[in-house]
C-alpha cells in the first residue's frame, strides 16, 4: 500500500474520477424520494466522501506524474537506430505521465461535477414537481 501511495498509479484518476460520478449520480436519483419523506438532504452529505474519491484517484495520477520512473535495463531503439531510450523514459515506450496527466484532469473534472450534485441537493429538498 505505501508503494502504491509512494509511486503512484498514473490511470488511478481515469477510474475513481468516473466511478465516483457514477455513485453520485445513480444515488442522487435513488435518494430523491427519500429525502422527500423524511427531509435529511442526503445529497450533500453523500457527495463529500465521493469527492474525496475521485480526489484520492487524481492524486495516485499526480504522484505516478512525479515520480521518476525507473529501470534502465530495458531500452528500445531510438529513431536513429540506436539502443539510447529507455522503456520507462518519456521518450520510451510507455505512456506513464500521459496517462497520469489525463487521470488528474478527468480526476478533477469528475470531483467538480459531484461537487455541482451536491450543491444542487442544497438548493432543491427533492420535493419538486
Amino acid at each position: 500500500m505505501r508503494k502504491l501511495i509512494v509511486e503512484g498509479l498514473p490511470s488511478a484518476g481515469l477510474f475513481a474520477g468516473p466511478t465516483a460520478w457514477l455513485v453520485s449520480t445513480q444515488a442522487n436519483y435513488v435518494l430523491a424520494p427519500w429525502t422527500c419523506a423524511h427531509g435529511l438532504r442526503a445529497v450533500p452529505i453523500l457527495a463529500l466522501p465521493l469527492i474525496a474519491l475521485s480526489l484520492a484517484g487524481g492524486f495516485l495520477s499526480w504522484r505516478a506524474m512525479s515520480h521518476p520512473q525507473g529501470g534502465d535495463a530495458l531500452t528500445m531503439p531510438a529513431p536513429d537506430g540506436s539502443r539510447a531510450s529507455s522503456v520507462d523514459s518519456p521518450k520510451g515506450g510507455r505512456p506513464h505521465r500521459l496517462v497520469a496527466v489525463i487521470g488528474i484532469l478527468i480526476s478533477l473534472l469528475f470531483a467538480l461535477v459531484i461537487a455541482v450534485h451536491g450543491v444542487a441537493g442544497l438548493v432543491f429538498d427533492g420535493c419538486e414537481r
